[in-house]
């Protein structure tokens, strides 16, 4: 049995990616679901695949179900397409979109076929990440849920400007000092 070996980048930032191995007779949906959840994200949304060339222009869609828009030859479905049947090439591409009003985009290409399956994974299997996913609903940062708690602990919120408290009303012996530095330079 063939295991394919697909690398999905995150569009904005081809430096954050994630290897997929899949069965050749596994569906779109079970490699939609392994990537949703290796970038963290919910199933929540509509998503679809394209097929793709080189260039990433976007051809033929599989989608998780027939949405309510026009095509221009009817899509594929997710559960009914096996990923096996869309290989066409060895450099094979597709592009999938996630949350149509949030237009989530990766590139999905093809970068190893093999003949030996692992038996140590189940697949799909999420076998390579690299770079930090980005947030689905908002602000992620390498902290991850720590930092609320430092966030809390020390209420972040205050001197929003980069200014704290200290020095207010020492104004007048700011500008004291600047005039004797100035007559010090002057004297110079």
């Amino acid at each position: 049995m063939a295991i394919l070996k697909f690398r999905v980048y995150f569009e904005e930032d081809d430096s954050i990616y994630r290897d997929i191995a899949i069965k050749h007779t596994q569906s779109f949906q079970d490699l939609h679901f392994t990537l949703l959840k290796s970038f963290e994200f919910d199933n929540k949304h509509q998503a679809t695949f394209f097929r793709s060339n080189d260039k990433w222009l976007r051809g033929r869609e599989i989608t998780f179900e027939k949405y309510d828009k026009s095509y221009q030859v009817p899509p594929l479905i997710m559960t009914e397409t096996t990923i096996g049947s869309e290989i066409k090439n060895p450099n094979e591409k597709f592009v999938y979109v996630y949350d149509f009003s949030r237009n989530w985009t990766f590139l999905i290409e093809l970068i190893g076929v093999s003949k030996d399956e692992n038996p140590k994974l189940t697949y799909p299997a999420l076998i390579r990440s690299e770079g930090i996913a980005p947030s689905q609903y908002g602000t992620k940062s390498v902290l991850g849920d720590r930092f609320v708690d430092v966030e809390e602990k020390y209420d972040l919120t205050k001197g929003v400007e980069g200014f704290g408290e200290e020095g207010d009303g020492d104004d007048e012996d700011t500008g004291e000092e600047s005039s004797e530095e100035g007559s010090e330079e002057d004297a110079l």
